[in-house]
């Protein structure tokens, strides 16, 4: 077993579950911590995208008594067959535009400079929406009506397309501009988190088995494990955040995390 590379892991899954449901963009921040790491290469990107699973895990488990009283009531109640039709017109958009682009958007723009710049740009646009942003009502994650779903799903899109837009900072802005509440936009971002992660996941390991082989096993799982502990932890956080303060403080550390990252990479002729 490779002790730096069982670091590397524990190290990744801390960053994965720290970033993932909160709107500073995991992917982003998984990609310059490889760079940092040195921990390149396809077997690299292929674990950056396993460990994510461990953070699905943790909002399969604290939401494990919803997800039960779905499925159980799911031909009886109307807001239960509501959720899953949500969620499945939400996916949409990331399989038709995302799975055909996403080889592309991985050699062009899986890069520290793309990542900083959307970063930044991000953590601009969460400004500009938190000064504009007006509760319309919508308070129940259940009770989404499926156009602004559909449309939640397409912002969703955005995070695919440019690494480091942040895939819950797209999906929990975009659903509070359609009138969602924040925290009815935050857990209909950590529901369709879901289906679209252990969708990509499952592809990417797919086509990533021939490269994959036993020795790989101990990484992987300490990836996993740590993702799912620390993730269990701030989804709890997050949540009580929401309940009374707004994203703004995200926005700021995204600008500053970004620049800093620019000012690095310019300085050090790394991009």
């Amino acid at each position: 077993m490779d002790g730096l590379n069982i670091l590397k892991a524990v190290v990744m899954g801390i960053v994965e579950g720290l970033t993932e449901f909160i709107p500073v963009s995991s992917t982003g921040h998984l990609i310059i911590t490889q760079n940092l790491l040195n921990f390149t290469g396809h077997v690299a990107n292929v674990f950056s995208i396993f460990i994510q699973l461990g953070a699905i895990l943790a909002v399969i488990w604290l939401y494990r008594k919803k997800f039960l009283d779905v499925t159980l009531t799911l031909t009886s109640k109307p807001r239960s067959r509501q959720l899953v039709y949500n969620l499945i017109i939400a996916t949409l958009p990331a399989v038709v535009i995302g799975l055909p682009t996403e080889g592309w958007i991985e050699a062009h723009f899986f890069k520290p400079f793309p990542v900083a710049l959307a970063l930044a740009l991000g953590g601009v646009l969460i400004l500009i929406i938190e000064k504009k942003y007006r509760y319309k009502g919508i308070g129940d994650v259940d009770r989404i009506p499926w156009t602004q779903a559909l449309a939640v799903g397409m912002f969703q899109v955005l995070a695919i397309l440019f690494p480091g837009i942040s895939r819950s900072g797209a999906t929990i802005m975009g659903g509070m501009t359609l009138g969602l509440s924040r925290m009815a936009a935050t857990e209909f971002s950590f529901f369709l988190a879901i289906p679209a992660m252990l969708g990509a996941t499952a592809i990417k390991l797919a086509g990533a088995r021939d490269a994959l082989s036993v020795a790989d096993l101990p990484v992987f799982a300490t990836g996993f494990i740590v993702s799912f502990v620390v993730a269990l932890a701030v989804i709890k956080g997050l949540l009580r955040f929401v309940a009374h303060r707004s994203f703004v403080p995200f926005a700021w550390y995204r600008i500053a995390f970004g620049a800093v990252i620019l000012v690095y990479g310019c300085f050090s002729g790394s991009f």
